[in-house]
């Protein structure tokens, strides 16, 4: 069976460390979470097209193959900077072309067709063509497919190329969200033949920067690609320094060791509020940062336990802790997705409620439970969960582990009875129509309106339906969702076009530029 798409946005999506503890709201204020703006400065009339970009991310990839290797790292520099697929995302989380030009769905909504860019070459000269683009999108729909993605295309029956610049795709079932998932890693272009296992060091995409070298557990670095086939980019390069303390990346922001620092702690923010020579930008994410409750074993298996535990957490609080950022969401669903609804009124803040639940599955004595965290996350998370759980009786266990043993243990082997962690992707709703995911949850209504919403005729359909199962899926308790955080970037002045929304999923450069001075 293939796996969820997910796994690279689930379980490795902290790339940005800062996230739990970043700030919404406009201008320097008192409270943390009241900083940072929306607005960049416009380009300058004169820029340094041979400059170079320093920006601190947090989690390194361990390695380029984005056709076979999970991992939110590798979405978030290689998409549209490396790679590019048939269409990609906008600043504002919109399907907008890529190597294809143009694209039409037929009326039916079983057929599109995909106009590629007549002048588009892969790094190494050849050029682009739709067998390209047809041997691509065949790996990942292959049976047995390897492609972390491969369920992203699980509605193409066929791809075939009309001629050398157009690719045909023909699917089983009316698909609402099939040119979404083109925007990632499923999407991808490579040149035909490419020997996927030859990827995990070197890469040879189509896009604006090339791999200039790779200094592992520090560094990667991008050059232009001075023979693009699009418009070029304006830096000559780009050094993505991964730095994970956040102490250390505001040394290294204000020293100037790097011009970007994304993921922001919002409580370490002073040195730049107010400051001319720094700009902070806040965006939006979809990173739900959830508190996963083991549904297929264990003590959580009861619904009435898993009620308790949400009842026993108030989420407010836990931003505040966390520097004021973030939004309670209460549901699966973030507000930036279809099918979104406020769904903070179930099983909202409750100890009352929470112990009486308890009595009622029989541990009205008292609860032992554990929860797993990745150390890539703030401690306090950790520390708050068990102050709320002891209030209503839990004894909670927290167990910091290591990410790589988080996959094997929690995602992969199910190991676990809580655990906490970022799921980034959008529209990863999916996650609780698949019995075998790592939640254990299973709702066959769910899956059935969430396979009726893939299928319908409109989006107002489909929205409806997804609310529908978004809100079943919370009734059953089959997670708890602790915020959706918004993310804070600190911008050196004279550098514009940085990215603000959603950089945990990409990191779009093509547009960064540097001031002459």
């Amino acid at each position: 069976m293939r796996r969820s798409t997910a796994l690279r946005h689930a379980a490795t999506t902290t790339v940005l460390v800062g996230l739990a503890a970043t700030g919404c709201g406009t201008g320097a204020a008192d409270s943390p979470g009241d900083t940072g703006q929306t607005s960049q400065a416009a380009q300058p009339d004169a820029i340094d097209t041979a400059a170079t970009v320093d920006v601190r991310l947090v989690l390194e990839p361990t390695s380029l193959d984005i056709a076979g290797t999970a991992g939110a790292a590798l979405d978030q520099i290689l998409l549209d900077n490396i790679y590019q697929g048939l269409l990609t995302r906008d600043e504002d989380n919109k399907v907008r072309p890529s190597l294809a030009t143009s694209f039409k769905e037929s009326p039916d909504g079983l057929t599109y067709t995909f106009r590629l860019a007549k002048n588009a070459a892969f790094h190494d000269g050849t050029k682009v063509t739709a067998a390209d683009a047809v041997w691509s999108l065949r790996q990942v729909t292959a049976a047995g497919s390897t492609n972390p993605d491969a369920a992203a295309l699980a509605s193409v029956k066929s791809v075939t190329a009309a001629d050398d610049h157009t690719v045909v795709v023909t699917l089983a079932h009316r698909d609402t969200g099939f040119t979404w998932r083109l925007t990632g890693r499923a999407g991808i272009v490579f040149k035909r033949g490419t020997d996927f296992s030859s990827l995990a060091g070197k890469e040879n995409g189509t896009g604006p920067f090339k791999l200039g070298g790779w200094k592992r557990g520090s560094s990667i670095t991008f050059v232009r690609n001075d023979a693009y086939w699009g418009k070029k980019a304006k830096v000559a390069k780009v050094v993505f320094h991964y730095i994970k303390d956040d102490n250390a990346a505001n040394n290294a922001q204000r020293t100037g060791q790097t011009d970007i620092e994304t993921g922001a702690n919002a409580t370490l923010l002073q040195p730049f509020t107010d400051n001319p020579d720094h700009t902070v930008l806040r965006g939006d994410t979809t990173d739900k940062f959830t508190l996963a409750l083991n549904n297929a074993e264990g003590p959580t298996k009861d619904v009435r336990v898993r009620r308790a535990v949400r009842r026993a957490v108030d989420k407010a609080g836990l931003i505040k802790i966390l520097g004021g950022a973030g939004r309670p969401v209460g549901g699966p669903i973030p507000p930036s997705d279809p099918g979104y609804e406020d769904l903070t009124s179930i099983d909202a803040y409750d100890p009352a409620g929470a112990k009486k639940l308890l009595r009622q599955a029989g541990y009205g004595d008292g609860l032992k439970l554990t929860v797993q965290i990745p150390t890539i996350y703030p401690a306090e998370i950790g520390d708050y969960l068990a102050s709320q759980l002891k209030q209503v009786g839990i004894q909670l266990t927290v167990r910091p582990v290591e990410f790589q043993t988080w996959l094997d243990a929690v995602y992969t082997k199910h190991d676990y009875q809580l655990s906490v962690v970022d799921h980034a992707e959008a529209r990863d709703l999916n996650n609780f129509a698949n019995p075998d995911y790592y939640f254990g949850y299973d709702n066959a209504d769910v899956r059935t309106w969430y396979a009726a919403a893939r299928t319908a005729e409109g989006d107002g359909a489909r929205d409806a339906l997804l609310k529908k199962a978004a809100r079943q899926v919370s009734e059953d308790a089959a997670a708890d969702w602790l915020f959706v955080s918004q993310t804070l970037t600190v911008v050196r002045d004279g550098v514009t076009g940085v990215p603000r929304n959603f950089t945990s999923n990409r990191y779009r450069l093509a547009d960064l530029a540097v001031a002459k001075k």
